[in-house]
């Protein structure tokens, strides 16, 4: 493939502030500060509208829980689902090394539901609606954010193709490799800043706000989002290339195989019969 000049190379710092080669004020955790941060305004306007039974006194509280979980469940997921437990007797701490980057959307998914299991038992509000708040607010920091941070970092690049918005990501290839010898690849981060957040987004905040499901079914905008962010995902993954020695299973990448236990789990949500889970009141 000829490889013209006219395709943008990309050559974006990954920090806002840069102190020293390693220490400075990274986009991709800037992205999780103010996906944090979006988190607790639309918290807050549920509280005010009378559509949440989380108490806005509780907020900060609840989005301490969930990034926790995040952080938590997105590094051990990235360290088990994406084979790096297999370098533990070579070096076992890398799992504690979080500034060298690694975290996974699906462990995240499985801390956030056990950070939710917790803040459900200490405050006794319904599991399922907490579920249902914070999906609505997800797709900021998952998305918009956080796809744009990998962008910016020039990670998680897509396929080679002649698109004319191709980018030439230089950490594509090994160093030394001269850059008209560097294939244009799809920008499948953005894409996916575009379906998994923009979308994403549009569609629980037209739910949420447009519908009494948060109120009259419990869980079902949550089992809506893990479905819709599973196949977002799906299509995201075929623009994006295979994570470089992570095997496919079945065929499939490792995040559209993952996905599928999320969409399993969505479906048995939107499925599910309620069983007199609505009677709460929200609370201001």
């Amino acid at each position: 493939m000829p490889i013209p000049f006219a395709y943008w190379v990309h050559d974006l710092s990954p920090f806002l502030v840069r102190f020293s080669d390693n220490v400075g004020i990274r986009y991709y955790g800037l992205a999780y500060v103010l996906g944090a941060l979006a988190s607790v305004w639309l918290l807050f306007r549920y509280a005010r509208a009378g559509r949440s039974q989380l108490p806005a006194a509780l907020v900060w509280d609840f989005i301490m829980a969930v990034v926790l979980g995040v952080m938590l469940g997105g590094r051990i997921g990235s360290y088990l689902l994406y084979d790096g437990w297999r370098t533990f007797p070579e070096d076992p701490l890398a799992i504690f090394r979080v500034w060298e980057g690694g975290m996974a959307s699906h462990g995240g998914f499985v801390g956030v539901a056990c950070a939710l299991g917790w803040f459900s038992w200490r405050h006794k509000i319904p599991y399922l609606h907490l579920g249902d708040l914070i999906v609505s607010t997800t797709p900021v920091g998952l998305g918009v954010l956080g796809r744009t941070a990998n962008f910016i970092n020039g990670e998680l690049w897509g396929k080679v193709t002649d698109v004319p918005w191709a980018v030439i990501f230089p950490r594509s290839v090994p160093p030394g490799v001269p850059l008209s010898l560097i294939p244009p690849r799809h920008p499948s981060q953005l894409y996916e800043a575009a379906l998994e957040g923009v979308l994403l987004l549009a569609f629980v905040q037209w739910r949420f706000w447009r519908s009494d499901i948060v109120r009259t079914k419990p869980g079902r905008m949550a089992g809506e989002f893990l479905v819709a962010y599973s196949v977002l995902r799906a299509v995201g993954e075929v623009f994006r290339e295979p994570d470089e020695g992570i095997d496919l299973i079945f065929g499939l990448s490792r995040g559209t195989f993952y996905s599928l236990f999320l969409a399993a789990a969505g479906v048995w949500l939107v499925l599910r019969q309620p069983r007199g889970e609505t009677g709460a009141k929200p609370q201001s």
